[in-house]
């Protein structure tokens, strides 16, 4: 059952394309500057982990009462390592950067000496230590992006063959804008950069492609029945997305029903990974409708295909049968 709002829609979204343009280049640009201001205040252009950077992360649980600023006053205040809640109140987790020349267990041990030693911190219990060494993250980061790329050149092979190649063009376009803004966002509020976070990336390209391949379909079907190779091509654009919009709502709508709900009793552990479905899951519907279908218009306008050559054809057969006289 369609939802009521989109029954008879008729909503002009490609008119919306230049403005949406303007809002994603803005976004883009305030991500570029996150990453650049990262750079300059953290040395790296993401919050990376531990995962990718190499180091110790340790969860230690501690006694009721203490706080973060308790063990950060601990373990040297300003200059501490960062720390954070990890599940429950009195669970912290803290990341001790690789030093050189230090092996990971000589740091464990030198930061259990510390808390020992500490006023501030009463009794305490490591749970659980990770040790990543340099060349392991450096491994992962360069896997993370083959993973990625990899997945941009599948997506266009099977559009090209499903599709044509503009659908594939187009929708890797679609793709990487997503991936970009995405990567703004994380770079602008500082969300750490782990293994969970670069599934959690990956898992927003299979959305965003999913909502692309819906409209890209009904675009296709509709090129498909009869006269629709002649219908002007934005006018077809944006009855296919019409179309599927009531699909396009209640699937992004549920989606983000459940990741909430997910962000707020899920805990610390997995927000980071909650917190970057929701953004792929809104970033992706928006791309859908004003990057992905723009952008196949853009590329069908500008470098021409034979449904547009046959459509400017029989414009011209039209007029002229309009200009011989009665």
């Amino acid at each position: 059952m369609q939802v009521w709002v989109f029954r008879n829609a008729r909503f002009e979204f490609l008119q919306w394309r230049r403005k949406a343009y303007v809002v994603s280049v803005a976004l883009l640009l305030l991500g570029i500057a996150a990453m650049v201001f990262n750079v300059v205040s953290l040395g790296n252009w993401q919050n990376y982990g531990v995962d990718f950077t190499g180091g110790t992360r340790i969860v230690i649980r501690v006694g009721e009462g203490t706080t973060v600023a308790d063990l950060r006053e601990a373990l040297g205040g300003a200059e501490a390592p960062p720390i954070s809640q990890f599940g429950a109140e009195n669970e912290f987790t803290i990341r001790v950067p690789l030093v050189a020349g230090e092996e990971p267990e000589e740091s464990a041990n030198q930061l259990s000496a510390t808390l020992s030693a500490s006023s501030t911190v009463g009794e305490f219990e490591i749970r659980e230590r990770e040790f990543v060494g340099p060349t392991i993250g450096g491994e992962l980061q360069r896997q993370a992006v083959l993973a990625m790329v990899v997945s941009f050149l599948a997506t266009l092979l099977y559009l090209a063959v499903r599709f044509e190649f503009r659908f594939g063009l187009a929708s890797v376009i679609a793709t990487i804008h997503d991936i970009l803004l995405t990567l703004g966002f994380l770079a602008l509020f500082r969300i750490e950069i782990s293994l969970p976070t670069v599934a959690a990336i990956l898992t927003v390209i299979g959305y965003s492609l999913n909502d692309t391949i819906v409209v890209f379909d009904r675009i296709r079907e509709n090129l498909n029945k009869k006269g629709g190779r002649r219908e002007d091509s934005e006018a077809l654009t944006n009855r296919s997305i019409n179309e599927v919009l009531p699909r396009t709502v209640i699937t992004s709508g549920t989606t983000l029903v459940v990741l909430l709900a997910l962000l707020i009793l899920g805990g610390a552990v997995i927000s980071d990974f909650t917190v970057v479905l929701i953004l792929g899951v809104v970033i992706g519907t928006y791309s859908s409708i004003f990057v992905a279908s723009p952008a196949l218009l853009e590329i069908q306008t500008r470098w021409g295909t034979k449904d547009e050559a046959r459509r400017k054809k029989d414009r011209r057969k039209d007029r002229g049968k309009e200009a011989i006289p009665v």
